[in-house]
């Protein structure tokens, strides 16, 4: 349901979209702030789980934009599973972790693998610092000038190769996460352990996939092989996204399992 009008017509959400602190001269594109003030709201709870947006075409006029750039931002909060659009209803925070009746541990594939009794080695294939593409920093809420690092790599045990996948990263607070040793450090330890980021809590969208030339070539498959294939974002603490991953596990030689708690 829409949040209860107030008596002259407007609602708590309606006049807080109108006062944000728009910076139509600042560094960052007015999508990005939109999107960024709405997820900080959406964060700290000020925004309430369940509670819809008004339509599209009221929020760009509240916030004097046009609904193209209101629409850029609502998608990268999607993306971020913030918030969710149903057709024909409108758009709603998404449920908070505490409306779900079980809760999963977030464990990186370095764990999960350690937890199966697997022994591998990772092979870096590339590394780059740089820009990040436009969709991971729609997911990750980073600006253009947000720098970022590219990490691609397979781990591999003696069965052959079990996963490749390819992590984006923004480094704004790690510039030398470049340059740590990704073969004998996990991406998840290096950033906690080195530079004080602590990934609190993430999403993961699991699928299956036929590889493609190059998943095929990284797992040592013929194209076309059924796999599993993982979408992640990982979030710090205070919320940030900080990493976008594809990852691409061979599912005739692992599973991934996850630690489940009953309320």
């Amino acid at each position: 349901m829409r949040p209860t009008p107030r008596q002259d017509g407007t609602s708590d959400l309606d006049r807080d979209l109108a006062r944000f602190d728009l910076r139509r001269n600042g560094p960052d594109p007015l999508h990005v702030q939109i999107e960024q003030a709405i997820r900080d709201r959406i964060v700290t709870g000020r925004w309430p789980a369940h509670r819809q947006l008004p339509p599209e075409p009221e929020c760009a006029t509240l916030l004097g934009v046009n609904r193209g750039t209101f629409r850029r931002a609502l998608a990268a909060l999607i993306a971020q599973g913030l918030v969710i659009a149903h057709r024909g209803r409108g758009t709603f925070v998404a449920p908070t972790a505490g409306d779900a009746s079980i809760a999963q541990r977030f464990r990186s594939l370095s764990e999960d693998f350690a937890a199966q009794g697997f022994t591998f080695t990772r092979h870096v294939r590339s590394l780059t610092a740089g820009r990040l593409p436009l969709p991971v920093r729609a997911v990750l809420g980073a600006s253009p000038s947000t720098p970022g690092m590219r990490l691609e790599r397979v781990f591999e045990a003696a069965q052959g190769p079990l996963a490749y996948l390819v992590n984006y990263v923004r480094t704004d607070g790690c510039p030398s996460l470049v340059d740590v040793d990704f073969t004998r450090v996990s991406l998840f330890d290096a950033l906690t352990t080195t530079f004080g980021v602590r990934i609190d809590h993430g999403r993961r969208t699991i699928s299956a996939q036929a590889a493609s030339g190059e998943v095929a070539s990284a797992l040592g498959v013929p194209p076309g092989t059924a796999v599993l294939y993982l979408e992640q974002v990982s979030f710090t603490e205070g919320g940030t996204a900080i990493e976008y991953s594809d990852v691409w596990i061979d599912s005739a030689k692992v599973t991934i399992t996850s630690m489940l708690q009953r309320d």
